[in-house]
């Protein structure tokens, strides 16, 4: 048996373990198997497992808490078990290892990270002495359809700790992530009158016409130089090419950096209005992940992970993701680190891979954040 208690051999397997239990967001039968096996690793540890039932065609959401700390701020750690890939990809995406490449559905994001967190607890555990702070850990079942049922759980954790740390992939060539972008989805009704388009066109007013102004204004307000965003990504409307569309309607995602853009944008959007008389025009929707801006307390989190990957022998660059995570809620209120997980590539695609080269180094990387936050 090997001396080395980080091994990327041993965790890989532990990672395989996980990845062959297939986690979409929509089984909950799939993801509350895996939080079984999940759970059934902290038995033998010094710390609780909490079960939260899911809610809303949700799985369970899973909390542990180490046995020393608790009742104080302490290390909160997130990460989530859902993944985007449908039920039967893993015959498509098979575990396999290629060279320094493993694959498999949600093995990048973020079953490998998580898998990460949970092997360098177990070494923490495993240690004569314990660390200055408690460590929580909170796995949530609906992070890849925005954390609807999660959210709350998250905010009231994040909001005791006095540090976050997220397991979400690393960035290229294994960057972490001090901030992301807030995002906002909107979606607009648009009801105009129905005619026929040859004999009676007059009697008409166009939904899809009024959409296509609407469209118009959205796209007016990108700016990529600000770092703003807003792509309609889904549209419909009207029945056959003979009839004047009666209905109209879109899907709109918005990406902000700050928060200040954030409450500038999100009611000029949800303020658009019809310009057109006989037609009418509703946007509904909102912010739903904040801004994760890079805060004093974040950044002083980043150097001391910083100094303790150079302690390690490897340089921990950062970056600002466009990309939300549940991170988004917590960076308001609490100093929080995402990006912690392994490295790789190709999320939600059929080629999703972690680097086994980056196994032993961030799993030790957050064993030494575990041991010395304080």
């Amino acid at each position: 048996m090997s001396s080395n208690p980080f091994e990327a051999a041993v965790i890989l397997d532990g990672i395989r373990r996980w990845v062959e239990i297939e986690t979409p967001t929509e089984r909950p039968d799939q993801i509350n198997k895996l939080a079984d096996l999940v759970a059934s690793g902290y038995r033998d540890l010094s710390a609780s497992v909490e079960r939260v039932a899911g809610r809303d065609g949700r799985g369970d959401h899973l909390v542990t808490r180490s046995s020393w700390g608790q009742g104080v701020p302490g290390i909160l750690v997130l990460s989530h078990l859902d993944t985007v890939h449908p039920m039967g990809f893993i015959e498509r995406l098979p575990f396999k290892v290629e060279g320094n490449r493993a694959f498999g559905p949600g093995i990048y994001d973020m079953k490998g990270g998580a898998y990460l967190a949970y092997h360098a607890f177990r070494q923490v555990c495993a240690d004569d002495a314990r660390p200055p702070l408690g460590i929580t850990q909170l796995y949530v079942s609906d992070e890849e359809i925005g954390s609807p049922t999660s959210r709350a759980l998250i905010e009231a954790e994040g909001r005791k700790a006095k540090y976050v740390l997220v397991t979400e992939p690393a960035r290229e060539g294994g960057k972490i992530v001090t901030g992301r972008k807030g995002v906002a989805r909107f979606e607009v009704f648009v009801k105009g009158t129905p005619a026929h388009a040859g004999a009676r066109p007059e009697d008409g007013c166009s939904a899809i016409r009024e959409l296509g102004n609407v469209i118009q204004t959205l796209e007016a307000m990108n700016d990529l130089k600000r770092g703003v965003t807003v792509n309609v990504g889904v549209v419909r409307g009207g029945t056959k090419p003979n009839v004047i569309a009666e209905d109209a309607y879109a899907e709109v995602d918005m990406r902000v950096p700050t928060r200040v853009d954030a409450d500038e944008l999100v009611p000029k959007i949800l303020g658009i209005a019809s310009r057109t008389h006989g037609v009418s025009v509703k946007v509904i929707g909102g912010l739903n992940r904040p801004p994760y801006e890079k805060s004093n307390a974040g950044a002083a989190l980043y150097e001391h992970a910083r100094s303790l990957a150079a302690q390690l022998g490897f340089k921990l660059l950062d970056v600002f993701s466009g990309g939300g995570s549940d991170g988004n809620f917590t960076a308001p209120h609490t100093a929080t680190l995402d990006g912690l997980g392994v490295d790789g590539k190709g999320a939600h695609t059929h080629y999703e891979q972690l680097y086994i080269s980056s196994i032993e180094p961030r799993a030790r990387l957050l064993y030494r954040l575990y041991q010395t936050l304080q």
